[in-house]
């Protein structure tokens, strides 16, 4: 509650005498909170905000603005925005129930025009953004955005905000290459498997990594490297020449973690994963 002070003068007889100070609290019939529905983040990804408008006056608040940052900081000279309003994911509830007047006027901040909030009930505001290249990455890194509501009559806008912090995970991806292509019958074959890690942790033996393929046509003589070193059957792999079944033993398979590096001129974010080789070789 907002405290405020008045005081009444009164005057006569040339004589001007004050009254005492009367000191006041006003109770702000809006409450606006907003929450993420996921508290971390990678890059490329969807995310979703819901914005809680609660009004416990006797009053309906009819044609509230509603602007959301998207995460906007400073960097430089200039200010650059870390997320982007998902067009047509507007959706708002008066008291559990679609609204149909609100609209996006601007989507850089977002601003949403036109929110009613009746007499005793709630609006909720649901949306979606992406969270873009200029959302910090690593260790501690957060996006803070701020959803500002103003109008009809408010004494003061209403701020609320969220923060949602960068994924301190192991992040893994695969592909594989083959090499020669086409391959002689008889001939010889390596398949080559990149594994990459755009995590901020990396991935160690006790994460577990196991690499499975069935190779197809089986091979024979198969030997395997992980890293330029080679590997040993039974502890390192198992192979069936039977079924062409190939798999790494749990452990075996490390990756460093990725590197991140803002650029000085656009403040935009780079990765740059962490990568383990495996290279099985073996005769069709």
């Amino acid at each position: 509650m907002q405290p405020f002070y008045n005081q009444a003068m009164l005057s006569y007889n040339n004589i001007v005498t004050a009254s005492n100070l009367v000191r006041g609290t006003l109770r702000t019939a809006l409450q606006v909170t907003k929450t993420p529905v996921k508290d971390t983040y990678v890059h490329g990804e969807e995310l979703t905000y819901l914005i809680s408008i609660q009004n416990t006056g006797d009053t309906a608040f009819t044609g509230l603005t509603v602007t959301d940052n998207l995460g906007a900081y400073t960097f430089g000279t200039g200010t650059v925005v870390p997320l982007t309003y998902v067009d047509g994911t507007l959706t708002v509830l008066a008291d559990g129930v679609p609204a149909t007047g609100p609209v996006v006027q601007e989507t850089d901040p977002l601003t949403v025009t036109g929110v009613n909030v009746p007499a005793g009930g709630s609006v909720v505001i649901a949306y979606a953004v992406t969270v873009n290249s200029y959302a910090p990455l690593g260790a501690q890194a957060a996006v803070t955005n701020t959803v500002t509501v103003d109008g009809d009559g408010m004494t003061a806008p209403m701020t609320a905000t969220a923060e949602i912090t960068a994924a301190d995970d192991v992040t893994l991806a695969i592909t594989k290459s083959i090499d020669p292509n086409p391959v002689t019958e008889r001939g010889q074959v390596t398949y080559t498997f990149e594994i990459c890690n755009y995590g901020s942790q990396p991935a160690t033996a006790a994460d577990n990594a196991v690499l499975t393929d069935q190779f197809d046509p089986v091979l024979s003589a198969l030997t395997a490297t992980l890293n330029g070193t080679a590997l040993t059957a039974t502890t390192d792999y198992t192979y069936d020449e039977d079924s062409g079944l190939f798999e790494t033993v749990a452990g075996v398979l490390t990756v460093p973690a990725a590197a991140y590096a803002q650029d000085p001129e656009t403040g935009a974010w780079s990765i740059t994963p962490g990568l383990a080789t495996l290279a099985v070789t073996g005769t069709i």
